[in-house]
């Protein structure tokens, strides 16, 4: 669901969370903060934001017939 640390790091070029924060307020991306002081973003919210098509994945459905 979130970027991992390490997605967050090659996403904004920074490994500190406020230095990402900051990254992340001054290029228009929404986020959270956790509790562990770390900024928190969807995938889906950088897929979209570079032009892709995000889907999310179909559970299975049961047919009964």
């Amino acid at each position: 669901m979130f970027l991992t640390k390490d997605e967050m790091a090659t996403l904004t070029g920074y490994e500190r969370p406020a230095a990402q924060s900051r990254w992340l307020r001054e290029n228009s991306f929404p986020f959270i903060l956790g509790g562990d002081g770390h900024p928190k973003v969807l995938h889906q919210v950088v897929i979209s934001r570079l032009g892709g098509h995000y889907e999310p994945k179909k559970s299975p459905e049961l047919r009964l017939k």
